[in-house]
């Protein structure tokens, strides 16, 4: 649950981000062709700092959640084979030791 509230307050800031950055020219407070006015820069510094923070931080996210399902992926294997390698000792092939 804490995953799940964490990820979308991240995009809610991504999104958030990227209108702070459209905004001066959706709202029309920039006029086209005019020098940037300060709450222009401002909202596009602001806006794309925002935008940007949040999305490695999704990134980060997703890398982790992979390595953890690889890692359970991996950890299933074992406790299904036995070994801690993840390889069917049955498959191995003949064994060192012989009854002879």
């Amino acid at each position: 649950m804490k995953a799940k509230l964490g990820v979308s307050a991240l995009v809610l800031l991504f999104l958030g981000g990227l209108w702070l950055v459209a905004a001066p020219f959706a709202v029309g407070y920039q006029g086209r062709g005019a020098a940037y006015v300060d709450a222009t820069v401002n909202d596009l510094w602001l806006g794309g700092s925002i935008a940007a923070v949040s999305f490695v931080s999704l990134v980060i996210y997703a890398a982790d959640a992979l390595r953890e399902l690889a890692r359970r992926d991996v950890l299933i294997a074992e406790h299904r084979s036995g070994s801690p390698d993840g390889r069917d000792r049955s498959a191995a092939g003949p064994s060192r030791h012989s009854d002879s």
